[in-house]
């Protein structure tokens, strides 16, 4: 027997699953704990956070947690294995885009009428540029850059909250966090997983025993006019051929970085997605949809 409790944090839905019962409440206070830590250390949307004290004092090196030196490692390894295609330092084009705000702030403010149209472009410095001391816990980013490490927190926080849940209350655990997420233990029977582009949308079904899911689209945190995957190299929110990149790998931090950079960069991540072998599956512009790698042939529309 399994029982869930979902809640709404960070913009997004977030949902425990534990096959013990007994233990949920205590699992989703240590989830809540962790993603409180989380928030403090690596929010763009607060002033007081650690990233953001970095962004201001771009330039220098800045004492920062050890947290906060694991989620930009974090980052920088995604950026690497992505050939750059997942970039931490998109942060001043994220914001040039029109994403400075909650996401329904921004929604709100995009659909009225303004007197300057709001700039899509940006230079996004490049993921080289960031300095991090990991032995003495210092971050720098290049004057005027932003760091902005949403691509890859939210997936970092489920695998390391469905590992450690795991492991403490002895069960198989599945966090799911927005689109990111991570199933960990050894359940009875697979959790069975609905795949679709928004929640509450038509998708298909899938089983997960273990490893991350995660799915990146243009189609959720989006605007008028813009949405939040910045293509690296255009400083643009990307326009390549696919909408929506749903990708399995042993962990959520590297299936969101081929989700991501398969929407973020199109084409140009497909090879570095077979190379890897994670199975994805990617919804064109116009609906079409391609799987790859050996995503199961057995998925149903739910």
């Amino acid at each position: 027997m399994s029982a869930s409790r979902t809640w709404t944090a960070w913009s997004c839905t977030v949902r425990v699953t534990v096959d013990d019962p007994a233990v949920l409440g205590a699992a989703c206070g240590e989830l809540k704990a962790l993603m409180d830590r989380v928030d403090k250390a690596a929010s763009r949307f607060r002033s007081d956070s650690e990233l953001s004290i970095v962004n201001q004092r771009s330039g220098a090196m800045v004492p920062v947690s050890r947290l906060l030196v694991d989620l930009v490692d974090v980052s920088l390894m995604a950026a690497s294995i992505s050939g750059g295609a997942v970039d931490p330092t998109v942060g001043t084009a994220v914001i040039a885009a029109g994403y400075d705000d909650d996401i329904e702030t921004v929604r709100r403010r995009l659909a009225q009428p303004v007197a300057q149209p709001v700039a899509l472009t940006a230079t996004v410095p490049g993921w080289q540029q960031v300095q991090l001391n990991r032995k003495l816990a210092l971050l720098g980013v290049p004057e005027g850059a932003v760091l902005d490490l949403g691509a890859t927190a939210k997936a970092w926080t489920a695998d390391r909250a469905a590992l450690i849940l795991s492991k403490r209350y002895g069960c198989a655990v599945l966090v799911e966090i927005g689109g990111d997420l991570c199933a960990a233990g050894q359940p009875d029977e697979p959790w069975v997983i609905t795949v679709a582009e928004r929640a509450g949308d038509p998708g298909v079904l899938v089983t997960l025993a273990h490893g991350g899911l995660t799915t990146s689209t243009r189609t959720s945190r989006c605007w008028e006019n813009g949405h939040h995957i910045i293509d690296p190299r255009t400083g643009r929110p990307a326009d390549g051929p696919w909408r929506t990149a749903s990708v399995w790998a042993p962990t959520a931090v590297r299936a969101n970085t081929f989700s991501t950079a398969l929407i973020a960069t199109g084409e140009a991540a497909v090879g570095r997605l077979t190379l890897a072998g994670h199975p994805a599956r990617i919804v064109a512009n116009d609906g079409e949809v391609t799987e790859l790698a050996g995503w199961p042939a057995s998925t149903q529309a739910a």
